[in-house]
């Protein structure tokens, strides 16, 4: 068995964005952080390092890379889920006391089109990406932000001494390479300047109108259509990230380089407003997040922007529908009784944005673990609509293209079988010196086009404002 030991390390000096620039470049890595409600900086932020393991998943077959540099591989066919539970068996669920929640486990993301592995009637073309990849992260270094403190983090068997002092030299290299100046980040790129949108806006709005008719006969109750924006970028993609989490601070950020382990190396970067689904000691959590307005210019006309939204019988209807398809997938996996509303209808505000978010929980039945749960809740109601099947269907129909990322989930399943994943949402990924981002709207009965498409303009903001502000700084 697979046990933790862990180092606290002397680094009052550094912050997790010091440290990822002296800690990454060698395989894939990653950096998680979280500003709880976009105000409060939450205790924690992770960053990953040297996986043992990784998880390509794309049509059909899951790639496992392991050994020196990931590059030796086996394949697995069918049910990605049952490779990645596998994965977890060997390490213990049990670690020390006063660890952090995330000690380790499978960290990454799982792409919007990746249902076609839990629903055949949705028939989605692949996208250039994969369906999804995980990490096996078995070493980790957690930032404090409470205690000021730095935990190391990393796995040996617990019968080998080899074992033990190989990790511990692992350890020994992580603290050396703190004690060493910053890295100069890489040049920016050259390129021309350029655009692309999967939408006019007046093909956006033809694209409602169709779903519209949908609605009223009666084929849905509600359904979210989103449209792609593309841009080609001189940034650093991770100047994008430092840029993002200033100015859009979020409950789930996170910068993942995937390395080596796509044909073109991509980094995913993402500032995201919204959980998809979370666990921890079986209790399972849904916060649905639907009803939107942009941000006032001054506090009052704040307030009155959040009262509005709260009174908009168009957005209290879309977010209803939505918490009820909350209840329901919670009901599929968790004890009959168990499932309860416990926040209904608060205002959450962002950078650009404000929100209507409530929280649905259960408790997840004995037989059930975090996979099964990730499968029954997957994608949120939030970004595919209701009924959830016929709604994915129609949005295939429309959007005509894969979605990738966005509206899948990022986050991991720990060793000790517990479970953090958000929607990916203000999302965007950097491939050949392309940022390539997607936003959506929830439409209903009474949708305004125009509004709609103005909608996933707001939500995009953020993103176009960073990665503008990220080309500045590096030109300078």
């Amino acid at each position: 068995m697979l046990k933790a030991i862990t180092r606290e390390i002397i680094a009052d000096l550094e912050t997790p964005v010091s440290t990822y620039l002296k800690l990454s470049g060698e395989g894939p890595t990653f950096l998680l952080e979280s500003v709880t409600g976009g105000e409060n900086v939450a205790r924690y932020s992770f960053i990953g390092l040297q996986p043992s393991t990784a998880f390509v998943i794309r049509d059909q077959t899951t790639t496992v890379h392991s050994g020196p540099d990931l590059k030796s591989t086996t394949t697995h066919t069918g049910d990605p889920f049952s490779t990645l539970r596998n994965a977890l068996a060997s390490y213990s669920k049990d670690p020390p006391p006063g660890l952090p929640r995330l000690v380790g486990g499978l960290v990454g993301y799982l792409s919007y089109d990746a249902v076609r592995y839990f629903e055949p009637n949705v028939d989605l073309p692949l996208h250039e990406l994969p369906d999804g990849i995980f990490l096996l992260c078995d070493t980790l270094l957690a930032f404090d932000h409470t205690r000021g403190r730095l935990l190391a983090i990393t796995y040996a068997e617990e019968n080998s001494t080899s074992e033990k002092k190989v990790a511990n030299e692992r350890l020994n290299a992580i603290e050396h390479k703190l004690t060493m100046p910053l890295p100069k980040t890489s040049d920016i790129f050259e390129s021309e300047s350029a655009s692309q949108q999967s939408h006019t806006k007046t093909s956006f709005q033809d694209m409602v109108l169709k779903a519209k008719e949908h609605i009223m006969a009666g084929d849905i109750l509600q359904v979210v259509l989103s449209q792609k924006f593309t841009n080609k970028t001189r940034a650093n993609p991770f100047s994008i990230y430092r840029t993002l989490r200033r100015i859009n601070p979020s409950p789930y950020m996170f910068f993942f380089d995937f390395g080596d382990l796509n044909e073109k190396p991509f980094q995913l970067i993402g500032a995201s407003p919204e959980v998809h689904v979370r666990m921890e000691n079986d209790r399972a959590i849904l916060r649905p997040i639907a009803g939107t307005r942009p941000r006032g210019s001054t506090e009052e006309k704040d307030i009155a922007l959040a009262t509005e939204l709260l009174e908009d019988e168009k957005e209290r209807a879309e977010h209803v529908m939505l918490i009820d398809l909350a209840r329901n997938d919670l009901g599929r996996v968790c004890n009959y009784g168990s499932v309860e509303l416990t926040d209904m209808m608060q205002v959450e505000r962002y950078s650009h944005v404000m929100h209507i978010v409530s929280q649905v929980e259960g408790d997840l039945r004995a037989e059930m673990d975090a996979f099964d749960l990730l499968a029954a809740t997957f994608p949120a109601g939030t970004v595919s609509g209701a009924p959830k099947v016929r709604a994915m269907q129609i949005i295939a129909e429309l959007e005509q293209n894969p979605r990738g990322p966005y509206a899948g989930i990022v986050g991991y399943v720990g060793f000790d079988g517990s479970m953090d994943t958000c929607i990916a949402l203000r999302t965007l990924y950097v491939q050949d010196q392309w940022v390539t981002a997607q936003a959506g709207a929830g439409i209903v009965a009474d949708s305004n086009p125009d509004n709609e498409y103005k909608e996933t303009l707001d939500k995009v903001k953020a993103i176009s404002l960073a990665v503008e502000q990220a080309e500045d700084k590096d030109r300078t």
